[in-house]
């Protein structure tokens, strides 16, 4: 099954999604074969790094470095930042070298700001394994670190090469992963309306593995970011639609000292945010919202976090503006399904609200 989506950006590029995605094909199309190093972590490595290193190997690239760095969140840090960019330096790789990111979210952002950084910049290829870096994270160019003072604070844009997803690897993810992953998938649709809304219905056997309703939707989210990303692909506008269910979302990460899985988050983040659209909008969503995650295998309440640390880390978000109230957020809210809201004034009582609805004991 052939998929395949072109983003436009400045430099315009493809992503594939295919089962059995040959990746030697693949990577040649995009680009001549040149010096590579490859960054996954411990959880992927082993699965999947020796046959992309041979794959790479047979288009003709030389492979001076395998960079493994822990699974988990906790590897988008400055510190791990600094053990990879000197790996890079170590192994010789030149100015026209090309990364390739092989595993999730976490190893793509971690290795976009690398390669937007090293030498002032150098080729990137995503290969994401996750779901969630399938729908999500490997499209649109945002890469970059988190702080302890708040998620991705230290960040570039550097749109890659190529993204090449091949969905034989989301075989090796437990089911948990693949819910985390429809919770993006979900939240384009609820903005994007339309066919992509109606094919929601698809979740329940995208859960299950299936093969066609997972690239149906995985292509349904890409076309949506693609679309929005080459209308605004620095953020200053449009593209923070993208954003909805990440306020809260970030802030309970961050509460939860990034031991809550994003997917999760940003589930109790749209349940906060269909709440705030009813009392904004008067739309009724929120039961729309609990259907929809039930059938992704989402959990309707986050494990309780304190929710003074929540509204705090908000306040640090990196999307606020100068020009902002204090005591006061910016959230995307819908006014109806496929119809986002940006830049809704919420205060800080009605934010408390909202999250207080999706903590559990």
């Amino acid at each position: 099954m052939r998929g395949s989506v072109t983003v436009a950006a400045t430099t315009p590029y493809e992503v594939r999604v295919e089962p059995a995605l040959d990746l030697n094909s693949a990577v040649s199309s995009a680009q001549p074969p040149g010096t590579a190093v490859l960054l996954t972590d411990s959880d992927v490595g082993p699965l999947h790094a020796p046959a992309v290193t041979e794959a790479l190997e047979r288009a003709g690239w030389t492979v001076a470095d395998i960079i493994t760095v822990p699974a988990g969140e906790a590897s988008k840090s400055l510190s791990v930042y600094e053990g990879v960019v000197r790996r890079l330096a170590a192994a010789g790789l030149p100015r026209g070298g090309t990364l390739f990111a092989l595993g999730g979210g976490v190893v793509g952002d971690l290795g976009g700001f690398v390669a937007s950084s090293y030498m002032r910049g150098i080729d990137f290829v995503q290969l994401p394994t996750s779901l969630l870096a399938m729908v999500d994270s490997s499209v649109g160019g945002k890469v970059g670190l988190d702080l302890p003072e708040g998620k991705n604070l230290v960040g570039a844009f550097l749109q890659p090469r190529l993204v090449a997803a091949n969905l034989d690897w989301l075989e090796t993810l437990p089911p948990r992963e693949v819910s985390h992953g429809l919770a993006e998938v979900l939240k384009m649709g609820l903005l994007a309306g339309g066919e992509f809304f109606e094919d929601l219905g698809g979740l329940a056997a995208a859960r299950a593995g299936d093969e066609e309703a997972l690239q149906s939707l995985i292509l349904h989210s890409v076309r949506y970011k693609a679309a929005v990303v080459a209308e605004d692909e620095r953020e200053s506008g449009l593209r923070a639609v993208l954003n909805y269910g990440h306020t809260i979302g970030h802030g309970l990460e961050a509460a939860a000292a990034y031991d809550l899985p994003h997917g999760e988050a940003v589930a109790a983040g749209m349940l906060a945010a269909a709440r705030l659209s009813r009392e904004k909008f008067g739309a009724d969503l929120l039961e729309l919202h609990e259907d929809l995650l039930r059938a992704a295998g989402l959990p309707l309440k986050v494990p309780a976090v304190d929710v003074e640390t929540v509204l705090e880390a908000m306040s640090r978000d990196k999307k606020r503006r100068n020009s902002d109230r204090a005591g006061e957020y910016r959230f995307v809210l819908l006014g109806d399904v496929g119809h986002p809201e940006r830049d809704v004034p919420v205060g800080v009582a009605e934010a408390r609200r909202a999250i207080g609805a999706v903590l559990g004991p």
